[in-house]
């Protein structure tokens, strides 16, 4: 083969040069692309939640009353039981007043808009780790869906526990019918009275059934969902809130009922921190609540909970619609630019 002459050469160098660079270009895009991803997914995860949460914030404070209603009577924080899910909005309303329906919810909105919004950033990343070919069996795709949701929620459950302790302390700190001041002053005070007894450990009591419970409840969530939905929205469905809504509702529902002993064991111990008697773990307070109370005990709030599936379901449907939105918004911009 005759080497190439001066002129060929520098050509050929010249065509390598470009190719590399845009390889390189290419490679640059791609990870733009990718961060660019992970900031929308994180932004319309966490506006779609953030809006469900304070819809629905009054039947999660009743939620939150009716599970640890047998933590405060034990600590003098209660006078009696709750009747039922009636009697707990009446008294919050007679003792407290329409906006105290939204105590907590400050703190909420701040552990749930990261939450979900680090949820749905990290599935897409956890998707490609637990990912199975498209021609795989049912069994190993519903295994993947589960595996990549559970992991997403657990990542972000570790990373807003405080925040989640915090938002259940303000919710269960109802004000006596006899009058009295609160125990919590505001989010500040929790942290504040909390650590001042317990230290970073009192910030993070009931992790454990926490993380179980995220793994469950994302994976059955996100597992069913993601199975169901191509299944479930087809045609003309694919662009019907109602049918998102109803799939996300009933995801949602399945999803807190399979988790729920695990929800009741986590708010009792983070109940107990602060104060003079805590459980020595998992085992204990799984244990202490059905002693005290039966299998039963362990649902109490279980009714409130499926009407606050509402929230869940709304986070589900409402980012798929932004998504959507975006979708849209972005192809017309782009769409105009080429024109």
């Amino acid at each position: 083969m005759a080497p190439l002459a001066g002129g060929d050469a520098a050509a050929a160098t010249k065509n390598l040069q470009q190719q590399s660079s845009k390889q390189n270009q290419l490679i640059s895009d791609s990870a733009q692309d990718e961060a660019s991803g992970f900031v929308s997914r994180a932004v319309m995860g966490g506006v779609a939640a953030g809006v469900s949460k304070v819809i629905a914030a009054p039947i999660e404070r009743v939620k939150l009353l009716l599970q640890s209603q047998d933590e405060l009577i034990s600590q003098g924080r209660l006078d009696r039981p709750y009747k039922g899910l009636a009697d707990c909005f009446r008294r919050i309303y007679v003792n407290e007043g329409v906006w105290s329906f939204w105590r907590g919810t400050s703190a909420n909105v701040l552990r749930i808009a990261p939450t979900q919004a680090l949820n749905f950033s990290f599935k897409p990343l956890y998707n490609r780790v637990f990912g199975v070919a498209p021609d795989a069996p049912f069994s190993a795709q519903l295994a993947s869906k589960v595996a990549s949701g559970g992991a997403a929620g657990a990542t972000s459950a570790l990373v807003v526990y405080p925040l989640d302790m915090a938002r259940t302390r303000l919710a269960n700190d109802a004000k006596p019918a006899s009058g009295g001041a609160r125990q919590f002053n505001g989010l500040w005070d929790v942290f504040r009275k909390i650590y001042r007894v317990d230290g970073i450990p009192g910030l993070y009591r009931g992790i454990v059934p926490s993380l179980l419970g995220a793994m469950v409840y994302r994976g059955t969530e996100f597992g069913l969902y993601d199975f169901l939905k191509p299944i479930w929205l087809q045609g003309s469905l694919q662009s019907s809130f109602a049918a998102t809504f109803a799939l996300g509702y009933l995801c949602t529902v399945t999803a807190g009922l399979a988790v729920y002993p695990f929800d009741s064991t986590r708010r009792r111990m983070m109940m107990t921190s602060g104060e003079a008697k805590h459980y020595s773990g998992l085992v204990d307070a799984f244990l202490s609540i059905v002693r005290t109370g039966g299998v039963r005990a362990l649902y109490n709030g279980a009714g409130a909970n499926i009407l606050r599936g509402i929230a869940g379901a709304g986070a589900l449907s409402g980012y798929d619609a932004i998504q959507r939105m975006a979708v849209q918004t972005k192809e017309k911009i782009y769409g105009a630019e080429t024109a």
